[in-house]
């Protein structure tokens, strides 16, 4: 985001995108369910894009691009000991599967990949959250 938000504006942003990160976790499993794996896989990478822009929001860092995203949590977030390597693995692997499935031919996701992803990904989301969570009490400390 390129302009300023008022922290009214930046809170409701970023209880929107955790609100659509948890909806997106549900559309994953179904469209699982209903056997539309690269969709699935599609959803488990936005469900976790958008707490990890949530984060990078609550944190005041800007990032204009998905690549800007993965890069700002590296190296914000990752790189400080704040977000686990295995979380940032995840969120790769989740980016990379993701423009495949929806940019390449002839690649196929299936329910093992789906079933191995799903709980990496919830993962990677209560990790954030709790990122979030500690970014409030830290800033409200600090008042």
């Amino acid at each position: 985001m390129k302009e300023s938000l008022d922290i009214e504006s930046r809170d409701s942003l970023i209880a929107y995108r955790i609100e659509r990160a948890y909806g997106s976790l549900q559309e994953a499993k179904l469209m699982a369910e209903g056997g539309f794996y690269n969709a699935s896989i599609n959803r488990l990478y936005y469900a976790c894009y958008y707490m990890a822009v949530a984060l990078l929001l609550k944190n005041n860092i800007s990032a204009q691009t998905h690549s800007g995203v993965k890069t700002m949590l590296g190296m914000h977030f990752t790189s400080k000991g704040k977000l686990s390597i295995s979380a940032s693995k995840i969120f790769a692997t989740l980016f990379e599967k993701r423009h495949s499935s929806d940019y390449d031919d002839f690649v196929y996701c299936d329910q093992e990949m789906f079933d191995e992803l799903y709980p990496k990904a919830e993962a990677f989301i209560e990790e954030v959250k709790e990122l979030i969570e500690s970014s409030s009490n830290n800033t409200e400390k600090d008042i």
